[in-house]
């Protein structure tokens, strides 16, 4: 006879006959749903209190079955637990991870799972004693928030030490305050306050991160898209704007960050992308706000030209977040330009961003959607252990006047959430609209949602296909100070070059560095300040002839807190020594001649076998540092620069 077997992953039928035992019956569960035997119990009913217990003496008529029956089967709490990912029921219980768009770096940053535990192998709720709030957000949770009210000298008659209902101290959300101050969206920690603020004094308030996609773990039907009830079911997502932020501004220490940055622009007229690193502090402007300082920007692989950017993967990804962190920083949003000249004699740039075209273009704010996701934003209150993000995205473009300025922004948690279902697209000819992916057997889309104005002024509901991406965004405004400040040593002409950057002139290289070591003076500051570059201190790290990333600890600690006597001793390492041999014995560089050619890639041809310093061609013959075959009779390796 036939039983139809109804699990998480579908319905199957097992042809049994009635002399057989249960356990022949689980055993035949097993291979149908290739399952080990003890990972799963099977019920006669939906509510699982009929049991079938595996036994040996107990055959399937004795259990009353009959042909035809339908008998359901559920994994058992030590598959839940099981470490193993083969099993087919892992599905229920996993994370979705966010793939990079192609237009990223393609690097993870999750949040921490080790405080994570599962119920009922699927809702995942965080201990909060295990948070680890940015230092940021602890410093602004002790402080009062609210603001001081001033005394009205009308209606105030009370002496100085006292207040009264006209000059009692104001909410950090009161509406009346943020619009006089021209604040447009309240901070974060505002937005929890006043959550806070009823009876309870916020004793069960919690935020949660919205979800797109299916609930996992529902047993009460078949999996999609055989199946959907109202508890797995993600609900209709309806655009609204959001009120908050994380970041409520981003300042850079000094114009020289931003000027360098784009010097590539100005030298090749492509376009740049990069991250900025600094950290967060209490905005003073804005009521428990937080404000980003970026103190370097770090250029990862990319391809650019004129009109396209693409982030290529980094191998060196972990090596600079984990240099920052030693330096007291961390990854604060990205930065990329797009401008276009206007007229070369002047400097000004075309405006092309403007309430008339767009902001951000939809595969731009799924990238930052996507980065955001990658950098989220540690929160007790929250069931995951995160919420939100306080990456920003700084755009450098034209403004109205025609000049160079810099505009930030955020995307807000709908927009997350949507980019995390994989459920928006970039349009092909409408850079301001995103599209809203349709329902398929693979993957449901829930319904999107905007309001917007018709031609008679009426208010209309519109379905997200497509859907205008201004909806998304946060903007945040970008400037510099008007009294810089230097984590590291401003940058010249002479300073070291900066990654990344494949134009004659920019290269990174031993022999570029060996030039750069040699106008370093004997004294422990010009040493400290030569050093307190984080380019320098990134090619040192990560450099093919001797890199110095395990040993560098020190240096960093001393360069964070200018300690010149930490860096002298640091300067006594036998590392350190043996570079500065190799530095020794590293030709100084040549300028080249009118004869040399230059390729795409920064690597200079030189014609008749003749190098800069005047050797003649020869033998091939390896290098004994880097074993590279080198074809001409040169004294230096053309790979690595030592001697041969």
């Amino acid at each position: 006879m036939l039983l139809r077997v109804q699990s998480p992953d579908g319905t199957k039928r097992i042809e049994v006959t009635p002399s057989e035992s249960l356990q022949q019956l689980y055993d035949k569960a097993s291979m149908v749903f290739g399952v080990p035997a003890d990972h799963f119990s099977i019920y006669q009913d939906r509510t699982r209190k009929q049991e079938l217990a595996c036994s040996a003496r107990r055959s399937v008529r004795a259990a009353k079955l009959s042909h035809g029956d339908m008998i359901f089967l559920h994994p058992s709490a030590a598959a839940s637990t099981s470490s193993s990912s083969s099993s087919s029921y892992s599905s229920q219980s996993h994370t979705m991870d966010v793939d990079p768009q192609p237009s990223t770096s393609g690097l993870n940053k999750k949040p921490c799972r080790s405080a994570l535990s599962s119920s009922n192998g699927s809702d995942l709720t965080v201990n909060k004693a295990l948070v680890v709030e940015d230092a940021v957000d602890q410093q602004l949770v002790k402080l009062d928030g609210r603001i001081p009210g001033k005394r009205n000298p009308l209606l105030c008659h009370h002496k100085g030490n006292s207040k009264c209902i006209h000059c009692t101290d104001i909410d950090p959300w009161d509406e009346n305050y943020l619009k006089e101050n021209n604040i447009k969206h309240m901070s974060f920690h505002t937005y929890i306050r006043r959550l806070k603020s009823g009876v309870d004094k916020g004793k069960f308030v919690q935020v949660s991160n919205m979800e797109c996609s299916i609930k996992p773990g529902c047993t009460e039907h078949p999996p999609w898209p055989q199946g959907i009830c109202s508890k797995c079911q993600p609900s209709a997502v309806t655009l609204t704007r959001q009120t908050f932020r994380h970041v409520d501004a981003v300042i850079f220490e000094n114009r020289s960050i931003v000027e360098n940055f784009l010097t590539y622009w100005r030298t090749t007229g492509h376009q740049r992308a990069g991250m900025m690193y600094g950290r967060h502090v209490v905005h003073p402007d804005v009521p428990l706000g937080i404000r980003a300082e970026v103190a370097a920007i770090y250029e990862p692989p990319q391809e650019a030209s004129a009109d396209h950017l693409k982030l290529l993967p980094d191998a060196n990804k972990s090596h600079v977040d984990e240099m920052a962190r030693q330096l007291g920083l961390s990854c604060v949003g990205w930065v990329f330009t797009d401008l276009v000249p206007l007229d070369q004699s002047t400097g000004t740039v075309r405006h092309l961003r403007h309430s008339d075209t767009y902001f951000l273009s939809s595969h731009e704010v799924i990238t930052a959607a996507t980065l955001q996701l990658q950098h989220p934003s540690p929160c007790a209150l929250a069931s995951s252990g995160s919420y939100g993000s306080k990456f920003a995205t700084v755009i450098v473009t034209g403004d109205s006047e025609n000049q160079v300025h810099m505009e930030g922004y955020q995307v807000s948690h709908q927009c997350e959430a949507l980019v995390a279902a994989k459920c928006l697209l970039p349009t092909l000819d409408a850079p301001e609209l995103a599209y809203v992916r349709e329902s398929s057997a693979q993957q449901y889309v829930p319904d999107v949602f905007f309001k917007e104005k018709d031609e008679y002024g009426n208010e209309v509901t519109r379905l997200g296909r497509p859907l205008p991406v201004e909806y998304l965004l946060l903007d945040l405004p970008v400037s510099t100070p008007n009294t810089p400040t230097h984590t590291f040593t401003e940058r010249d002409v002479h300073s070291f070059p900066i990654e990344n950057r494949l134009v004659e002139g920019h290269l990174q290289d031993f022999q570029t560095l060996a030039a750069f070591l040699r106008t370093v003076k004997s004294d422990a500051f010009s040493f400290l300040e030569k050093l307190a570059d984080f380019h320098v201190l990134l090619y040192l790290s990560v450099m093919d002839v001797l890199p110095l990333g395990g040993h560098m600890a020190p240096l960093l600690k001393a360069i964070k807190e200018k300690d010149t006597l930490a860096v002298v001793e640091w300067r006594k390492s036998d590392l350190w020594s043996t570079l500065e041999q190799l530095v020794e014995a590293s030709p100084p560089p040549s300028h080249g001649s009118s004869m040399t050619g230059t390729h795409g890639d920064g690597r200079v041809d030189i014609p008749g076998g003749a190098n800069p310093a005047g050797g003649v061609g020869g033998d091939p013959w390896t290098c004994l540092h880097c074993t590279f075959i080198n074809q001409r009779g040169d004294d230096v390796c053309d790979m690595c620069h030592l001697p041969r």
